[in-house]
């Protein structure tokens, strides 16, 4: 009699599968959070796994902030046409223009913003569901959220107060106009999705890997020097993101270890041009992924107050 056995990372994926169908069987309008990072990006291969050969059964969202990397736009947009999915975007941007968000004199980081952007998608499509790609390792915030993470009338999240989750039952009950954040990576690791990827030959963006890149020195990272502002019709996109005279410019081999913004995003220096060559880096690595992230860095609970006030 043959023995069933599955390894760690085939007991994720069909944990991850399993959450996911429950989602389509639960929710009536829910929707995929898709970057282009390397979490949605194993989101994206387990919803394949979920669903094909049918159509998969939400579009995909993205909220930018106009700061983006231009590799990870290029990605974003070719790997939803490959799929065949519906992308929808919405950005920070043209919630200035109307009256969405409001931009906060002297804040450089338009990761705050992104809150409202989308609590407004979230209004605008009536989605009662959002899957995201975060992961319990994370960050100490995130490691406080169920798979089936609630969020109240007004989106926000309060952690003291979540629904049990016994076993693999998720409690998916939804008044009108409250909504639920569903994470079917919770109990992944970086190493887990970096063996995914390469498990599963998955494309990533060029950017994970290391390239030649002018970028400055500020709050002991190395952040990328952003595109020169050329519209002269329209204010500086980067102001007060852009290198001040004191602060060291150098051209540097680097990569992004995780990926918001140019602005919030710290570079790495590393020679790192495979996946192979990556996971040697994370298996070695004694900071944490997010250690990199300028956003995380404004104060020890600045995920948490992001994340209750309806972030990611």
């Amino acid at each position: 009699m043959s023995s069933y056995h599955l390894d760690h990372l085939q007991y994720l994926e069909t944990e991850a599968i399993h959450v996911l169908r429950e989602v389509a069987a639960e929710f009536e309008r829910p929707v995929l959070l898709f970057s282009g990072g390397k979490d949605s990006i194993c989101l994206l291969r387990l919803a394949e796994k979920a669903f094909r050969p049918s159509e998969l059964p939400m579009p995909f969202l993205n909220v930018e902030t106009g700061h983006e990397f231009p590799e990870l736009i290029e990605f974003r947009d070719r790997r939803a046409r490959e799929l065949g999915a519906r992308l929808l975007v919405r950005s920070v941007e043209d919630a200035f223009a109307s009256g969405i968000a409001t931009p906060t004199p002297g804040q450089v980081s338009r990761n705050q913003l992104q809150i409202p952007v989308l609590l407004a998608a979230i209004e605008e499509f009536h989605f009662d569901c959002c899957i995201g790609g975060a992961r319990r390792d994370e960050e100490k915030a995130r490691a406080k959220e169920r798979f089936f993470s609630f969020r109240d009338a007004f989106g926000q999240w309060d952690p003291k107060n979540q629904r049990p989750e016994i076993w693999n039952l998720y409690n998916a009950r939804l008044n009108p106009g409250e909504n639920m954040r569903v994470f079917p990576l919770s109990n992944w690791t970086e190493m887990d999705v970096w063996e995914y990827i390469r498990r599963e030959r998955l494309e990533v963006p060029s950017i994970y890997f290391s390239h030649t890149r002018e970028c400055f020195r500020r709050g002991g990272q190395w952040l990328p020097l952003p595109p020169p502002h050329t519209d002269a019709n329209r204010p500086d996109p980067y102001a007060g993101a852009r290198p001040r005279p004191n602060e060291t410019v150098k051209t540097l081999v680097v990569r992004v270890r995780t990926i918001a913004d140019m602005v919030s995003t710290g570079m790495m220096e590393s020679p790192a041009s495979s996946v192979e060559d990556i996971i040697a880096e994370v298996a070695a690595a004694r900071v944490t992924e997010r250690g990199s992230r300028a956003d995380d860095r404004a104060s020890e609970a600045a995920m948490e107050d992001r994340k209750k006030a309806g972030y990611f």
